[in-house]
């Protein structure tokens, strides 16, 4: 990852956005924050930008000609140089759970629905610089057999490596950072994915039976990953292994 020089510097932004008034307002207020803007304006000039440039961030809007978000997200995040783990922000009309769910599965790293405050797209601009920068330096995080390493984007049970989406990985890496502490289902999508949204706390569910699933030795009693009633989860801060 490339992001030690962001917040001081102002990052390198990517933005792909079909229409053309609403990408030139979005340049205009990254480029008052101090960020080096470059807007494209389809999917495909999207791709070969972030290939050619490697940028800090990709803003992308999802309905977009010759190639859509989606699958822009889906091509890079199958790379395998810089720009496979680029930040990605979303911008959509779309607005229902399933589109929420893909966007994240496939990597995205937050979703904002339109109509938006430019202002808000550029809090959310800082917050995942943030985040991305702080993945890039973090440790190894341990649980007893589990390890979560943010900066290989890897998880490991007893040393072999299990394969978890984007969305679940965020989700496991909020959780191992404190282990031991309570999250609520609200907490978890704000740290994880950083926005705002307060519909979809089944979101948070779905992908944490998925995770108890390749994580847990028995799932429906799960040893890591715990459920706190009347609050949402954590991740326990030790296992202790059955003796029999």
């Amino acid at each position: 990852m490339k992001i030690g020089h962001c917040e001081a510097m102002g990052a390198r932004i990517l933005v792909a956005e079909d229409d053309r008034k609403q990408a030139e307002l979005i340049r205009r207020y990254l480029e008052r924050e101090g960020h080096l803007t470059v807007v494209v304006h389809d999917g495909r000039a999207a791709i070969d930008e972030a290939r050619r440039r490697s940028p800090d961030l990709l803003v992308l809007d999802v309905m977009m000609p010759k190639v859509d978000g989606l699958d822009v997200c889906r091509v890079l995040r199958a790379g395998q140089g810089d720009d496979a783990d680029v930040p990605i922000i979303m911008l959509t009309a779309r607005s229902t759970e399933d589109d929420l769910l893909l966007g994240l599965d496939l990597g995205a790293d937050d979703y904002l629905t339109k109509p938006y405050n430019p202002r808000e797209l550029v809090a959310r601009v800082r917050t995942v610089l943030r985040r991305t920068r702080s993945r890039a330096e973090g440790e190894v995080y341990r649980v007893g057999d589990l390890e979560i390493d943010p900066v290989r984007h890897e998880v490991r049970l007893d040393g072999r490596l299990v394969e978890v989406t984007p969305a679940e990985f965020k989700i496991l890496a909020c959780l191992a950072a404190s282990p031991g502490r309570a999250f609520t289902r609200q907490q978890l999508l704000e740290h994880a994915f950083g926005f705002d949204h307060y519909v979809f706390d089944r979101t948070i569910d779905v992908h944490m039976m998925n995770l108890r699933k390749k994580i847990e030795p028995a799932p429906t009693a799960p040893a890591y990953l715990k459920t706190v009633y009347g609050v949402g989860y954590k991740l326990a801060d030790k296992v202790v292994r059955d003796a029999s």
